[in-house]
Parts: C-alpha cells; structure tokens; sequence
C-alpha cells in the first residue's frame, strides 16, 4: 500500500457542511423506539472541559462551573498553540501535550435502576482514566482502543444526579511518530440493558458458504446472565436484504443460563440469491437479534455485515468473490489536516470518495484501530481495509509509546478491536504490527508474533493475520521461521526480498504492506500473480 500524508488531501469545506457533519456524529448513536429493549443513546454532548490538572475533579461534587463547555468528539491539542518548544515535536506538529479533564453530570429515570447501564468509549487519547460519582472504573493507556466500563453499581437514580469524569495525559513526549491529538477525540454512548443481554461485541456473523444460489448465515451471540437468578431464553434471529426486507428467520431452542454464566447461541440461516458485497456493489445486509423469554424481547441487538469470500492464494494473490484483482491501497492515518484527531464523518467520506476516483480499492489503517464510523464508510463505500493493531511491540520508538505497556495490554487491545471490528465486510486481514524493532531477537519475537496471532485467531478465526516486516532480510525473519508465524506474509518496500521469499518457499502467501508509488515499484506487483 500507498504512504500517503494525512495532509495530503486536505481541502475547505463550507461551514454549513461542517455544522450537518457535526450534527450527524452527535446523533450516531441508533435511534429509540417502545420496540427496542436495549437503549443506546449518545452521550457527545454537554461536557465540561479544562486543559490542565485539577486535583479531585474525580469526586462528584467538584465544582467544575467555569470550566469549558463543549461536545465530544474533541481534540484539543490542534487547538494550539503551535510552538517549536513544545514535546511533540515535529511528528506531533510541535502541537502542545499535556492533561484535560472531562467532565458531565446527567440523570436517569428510577426504573433503570433495574437494569444494567455501561458507557462505551470510542477512543481517548491517551491513558485514560474514568471516574463515575467518585468510584475509578479503570485505566486505558492506549489511545485508539474502544472500550466499555459498566456504571451500575455506582448510579444514582431518580432526582439524584451522577457525575462521570475522565482524565486524558499524553505530557510525556515524545509519543509517537505522528500526530495523535488529545482528549476524547471519539463518540461517546450510553448503553441501558437487561440484566440478561447480549455481551459487549458478542454477536459475530460470518458467510462460511458462499454461492450465486444461496449462502450460509452463521450468527454467534454470547449471552451473559448478570440476575441473581437462572433464566431459561432463545435467540431469535432476521436476516434482512440490503432493501430492508426480511429474507431469513430463525429461533435457537431455549437454554438454560444460570446466574453469572455466559452460554453462546449459533444458528446458521440460508438466504437464497444472495447480493454480494463487492468493490463496485457494496450491498450490506442486517442482523436483527431478538434475546427472548417466551414472546417477551428482554435485549436485541442489530449487526451490520456483508455476504462475501475472500482469500489470499500463494500462487495468484487475492481473491473476492471469485474476482482475483491487486490490492492497490493507502496507508491512511486516523487525523485530517485542521480537524486533527475529532474527524467528522463529512470529512472522512469526502476522502474515501476521492480515493476511489484514483483508483485505490483499499486502505490500511496505519499504524493502529481507526474508528468505528471510518470502517462503516469503508463498508458502504466499497473500499478493502488492513486493520492495523500496532506501531511498536517492546521496543521503543519513542521514549513514551505503546512499548512501555505492549506487556500488559498488547492482547486485551487486540481482544477488544478484534471482537469490535469482526462483522465489517471491508475488513479482509488484520496487521499485528508495523516495522516491529523486537524482530532481531528472533526468539522472544516469535514468542511475541504466536501470542498475538493466536488471539487474533481466537475472536475472529475466519480472517488472516499479517504482519509489515522491517528490512525481514536483516533480521532474518524469512529464514529464522517468524515470517511462517503469519497467515499471510506482509513486507514494506524491497518488492524483490518477499518475492524471493517466495521463490525460497512457494506455499507463502505475500502481500505489499507499504510500497512507494513509482513505476519501478508497481511492475513487480503487477508483473507477478503471487503479489496480492
């Protein structure tokens, strides 16, 4: 794929455009209706904000009335000031670094007091930690994971208001080899449930068979009992057509789930002619799932997916839906120009749109997990996508990037993105990291590259994993074994080295991780069938 610099397409847009971008983040959340047993509501708006530390701003009833007040997504370090001084550096666009606080205070109605409430994160950058009426719900340090914390215990209900704060630190610089904002730089939900519901990521769809007659739906829901009390449910399952039209329907036999257990539901269900989802015709289906004690819905869930094979071949590279094609792609990194990190969603299609006119069929999300509403674009627009975990494993480069928790975090990070970013039809292959220096310490880095792949494998085993490989002659990866550790072998530039590589050992599936863009580069991607 293509190096391209996140500035590189920046353009005006009117400020009208801006505004209806803006507006249509802060609603992303789907709407509710009497029908829906599962509320999900944004939560981007009316947050109090200071730049700096402030010492008990976790506490409830900390008085935070001259503080900022503003909507989420924000990033304030592209606020400024620019400042050749500041730690950043010029990776960080000499843009300041530091510490902000959040801050909100809501309400919710009594009866919730009977069900479970969570708040999901799309993305805080950086080392974040949260806070609900004084309790700490824990700690994330990296900053383009998604996650959720459950509030319940913690809640007021009725006239007694709750407070939420959050304290975002990247001061320690520099980081990064690129810009990274700061704050809460992604949506914000607030997610009310049963006490019995379907887990957090936990209904996956794949396409195991695939055919112009008909395809296999397999839908996979794990349900979790948090009642003090055993229940007895089914899961009830629409599939509908790109039209909304219902084509498929289905119910799991009931089952037994005990208090605190977690049992998985898995159903298949065959759609007949089914509409694929390609590069030129991205149609998208949806899963409605229906948790039920009788007739009575307790949680449901809709899941997004699209019906589609794919596979990398040793010999002839990559295949989509019996289509083999290159992959000609971008490495596209997750800020835009002024915006920085908060990106709305106007600016991110008019990009992808302008791509595609280029020709670019693909993107990878260099160097980590981009955010939700960029997959979804990519899901509708028609555009591959290499979901990157990292930049670094253990080794630094920088004194204060993601080496300093790869130990502790590296496999709850790819956990959560995986389970997160599994049913988007864009999705072809993960990446578990790019230019990984841990690479000539061969042992402890095949160590590494099993782990990280086995769980990949475990959460999403229907996708390869790549990895793009730093200078892999140097360390030796293609010799030393590292290189077999992946499912499909990723190499940046040096188009001749993974070419022998495969030459050296023909059942190798090679793929262009990062590759320059002139005509000596592209013939031998174009001229050889094994070059995906």
């Amino acid at each position: 794929m293509t190096k391209s610099l996140s500035q590189s397409l920046a353009r005006y847009w009117l400020l009208p455009s801006l505004i209806v971008a803006w507006l249509s983040l802060s609603g992303a959340a789907s709407p509710q209706s009497a029908a829906h047993a599962r509320v999900n509501t944004s939560f981007d708006s009316d947050w109090r904000f200071l730049k700096g530390d402030a010492p008990g701003a976790e506490k409830a009833d900390f008085d935070d009335a001259t503080w900022r007040r503003l909507n989420v997504p924000h990033d304030w370090s592209i606020e400024g000031p620019f400042d050749e001084k500041n730690s950043t550096g010029g990776a960080g666009g000499f843009l300041p670094a530091g510490v902000g606080w959040y801050r909100k205070r809501f309400s919710l109605p009594a009866d919730y007091a009977r069900r479970r409430v969570f708040i999901d994160f799309d993305g805080v950058m950086a080392n974040s930690d949260v806070w609900i009426n004084g309790f700490h719900l824990g700690r994330r340090p990296y900053g383009y994971v998604s996650f959720r914390y459950e509030l319940t215990d913690h809640l007021n209900f009725g006239n007694k208001p709750n407070a939420i704060a959050v304290r975002a630190d990247n001061s320690g610089q520099p980081a990064s080899r690129w810009y990274t904002g700061a704050g809460i730089y992604r949506h914000v939900r607030l997610i009310v449930t049963s006490p019995v519901h379907i887990q957090h990521w936990g209904t996956f769809v794949t396409t195991p068979q695939v055919s112009n007659d008909k395809a296999t739906i397999r839908v996979q829901n794990e349900v979790i009992n948090q009642s003090q009390t055993a229940r007895i449910l089914s899961i009830q399952v629409e599939v509908l057509d790109p039209n909304g039209r219902v084509v498929q329907t289905a119910e799991t036999k009931p089952q037994n789930i005990n208090a605190g257990a977690t049992v998985s539901f898995t159903q298949d269900l065959v759609v007949k002619n089914p509409q694929r989802w390609d590069l030129d015709h991205p149609n998208l289906y949806r899963v409605v799932a229906r948790l039920r004690d009788g007739k009575t819905t307790v949680d449901d869930e809709i899941v997004t997916f699209g019906v589609r094979e794919f596979h990398f071949d040793a010999d002839t590279g990559f295949w989509l839906n019996g289509r083999n094609f290159k992959i000609k792609g971008v490495c596209l990194h997750h800020d835009a120009s002024a915006f920085g990190a908060a990106v709305p969603l106007g600016a991110w299609e008019r990009r992808l749109e302008t791509l595609k006119q280029l020709g670019v069929n693909a993107i990878r999300t260099a160097h980590n997990p981009p955010a939700p509403e960029f997959l979804d674009l990519c899901d509708r627009m028609g555009l591959l996508v290499m979901d990157e975990l990292f930049d670094c494993w253990t080794v630094a480069k920088n004194p204060y990037d993601y080496h300093l928790y790869f130990r502790e975090w590296s496999n709850i990070d790819v956990r959560d993105t995986v389970r997160r970013d599994r049913n988007h039809a864009s999705v072809i292959v993960y990446s578990a990291g790019n230019e990984i220096h841990d690479t000539p310490k061969a042992d402890l880095a095949k160590q590494t590259l099993t782990s990280l792949v086995a769980t990949f494998h475990e959460s999403d085993p229907t996708r390869p994993v790549t990895q793009a490989l730093f200078r892999p002659n140097v360390s030796h990866d293609y010799d030393n074994g590292l290189a077999d550790i992946l499912d499909v072998v990723g190499q940046n530039y040096r188009e001749n080295e993974i070419l022998a590589a495969h030459q050296q050992k023909r059942s190798r599936k090679i793929l262009g991780t990062e590759n320059g863009h002139d005509r000596t580069v592209w013939l031998p991607l174009r001229d050889n069938p094994p070059y995906a």
